[in-house]
């Protein structure tokens, strides 16, 4: 009995690896990228934290970049705008921590 949520396909078409396991996000999740995954997490994240933001920053950086390397090495894993949205509040947290640091550092100073 074949499965009524699977989309059809000619019998003569090979079967891509991951099509029609059921994945109930709907894509949305890049489950099968985890560095992506991990980078949009961590860069939200660091959005929140003042100090911290630094080094949890560039570790969403650095995930980010490996997502969009993954993707690019295997073409059917997704997670690239993840990546991206973590790369991108990994620098903005690390600009703005590094911006608190230098601005703490000039009040001590010049007091």
């Amino acid at each position: 009995m074949s499965n009524p949520f699977e989309s059809p396909q000619h019998p003569s078409e090979p079967r891509s690896a991951g099509h029609g396991q059921g994945d109930s996000t709907g894509g949305l999740i890049p489950y099968k990228n985890m560095p992506a995954l991990l980078a949009y997490y961590i860069g939200i994240v660091s959005m929140l934290c003042c100090f911290f933001g630094l080094p949890i920053g560039i570790v969403a950086v650095v995930l980010g970049v490996m997502g969009l390397q993954k993707r690019a090495r295997e073409p059917e894993v997704k997670g690239s705008v993840h990546a991206w949205i973590g790369i991108i509040c990994g620098v903005i947290s690390t600009i703005g921590a590094i911006a608190m640091i230098a601005i703490i550092v000039v009040g001590v100073i010049s007091a």
